[in-house]
């Protein structure tokens, strides 16, 4: 029996190795000069002015002014609630995109990305138009209920789900319509529950570009200052999150404090790093056991 074996082939174009060592060192070289102007020497000098009064008076700056304490409860109050309706909201979505065909989905899946496409400045704006209690759209209804949602934390949670909203969407829609709908239908034939189905068959295939996703629009929900501005009054002890928290400081020249809080929030983004690098290694390790495994 003759079994033709067919070599890979590298597909035409330039390799690395040929080209000159001095356009190789030239770009190195370079893209060390912008992450170290850029990135790596802010981040040094963030944590150099925050520990400029010792240990001792960088926690002092943190823990013994309550307003900035309650910036610090309240972002970490704000930042899981938006991921949270934000992880529904964009399995929802992605569910809906790819499995069912409808009028509109076109349609839907553009607004997805207007996030991006708006200025958060112009979307709090936009929140304020329509939830102020005086003279919003919805005012009148939100009066009669007794309902603050601008210059209130509701309204911190609703800036900052705007902003994120696309993250686990997103993520999830290109990876879910490359898995297709084999096993779907298969378990749907089979007898399987919808609610089944998305427990055994869809949400294992997905799980790490969800959590992937979910990394992301928490990194994004930390952060977020332009949307929360706007929205939130800037009223003290009541909707100063840490990102607003850092401008106040630095405005009132009380730069050790800015500084302080500055370095927190970086932290936490440098462990969403981390977290998003070990994640990446996870799923690089299961694609090779799955690839050894179909072997």
């Amino acid at each position: 029996m003759h079994i033709n074996t067919v070599r890979s082939r590298k597909p035409p174009g330039r390799n690395v190795a040929n080209e000159p060592l001095w356009f190789r060192v030239l770009l190195i070289a370079i893209t060390w000069c912008i992450a170290l102007v850029l990135i790596i020497i802010p981040l040094v000098y963030v944590f150099v002015q925050a520990f400029a009064n010792g240990i001792s008076g960088w926690w002092k700056q943190l823990f013994d002014d309550p307003e900035t304490r309650h910036s610090v409860f309240l972002t970490l109050m704000v930042a899981p609630a938006a991921v949270l309706i934000n992880t529904v909201c964009g399995l929802a979505a992605a569910w809906t995109i790819t499995k069912f065909r409808f009028p509109g989905r076109i349609l839907l899946l553009t607004a997805l990305d207007l996030p991006f496409a708006i200025s958060p400045v112009v979307a709090g704006l936009m929140l304020v138009l329509l939830y102020n209690v005086r003279t919003g759209y919805f005012g009148s209804f939100l009066n009669a209920a007794d309902l603050r949602i601008i210059f209130a934390w509701p309204g911190l949670v609703l800036a900052t789900v705007f902003v994120t909203i696309p993250f686990v969407a997103r993520e999830l829609i290109p990876l879910m319509q490359a898995l297709g709908d084999d096993e779907e239908l298969a378990a749907v034939s089979l007898g399987a529950s919808p609610w089944q189905i998305f427990l055994r068959v869809t949400l294992p295939n997905i799980r790490w570009g969800l959590l992937f996703g979910i990394i992301q629009c928490n990194a994004r929900a930390i952060g977020e200052f332009g949307a929360v501005f706007v929205v939130s009054g800037r009223i003290e002890r009541e909707t100063y999150t840490m990102a607003l928290r850092v401008e106040k400081l630095f405005q009132d020249y009380n730069n050790t404090g800015s500084f302080a809080v500055a370095s927190v929030l970086t932290l936490m983004a440098l462990s969403t790093l981390l977290l998003k690098t070990l994640l990446e290694r996870m799923i690089s390790r299961s694609a090779g056991e799955g690839h050894g495994d179909g072997h």
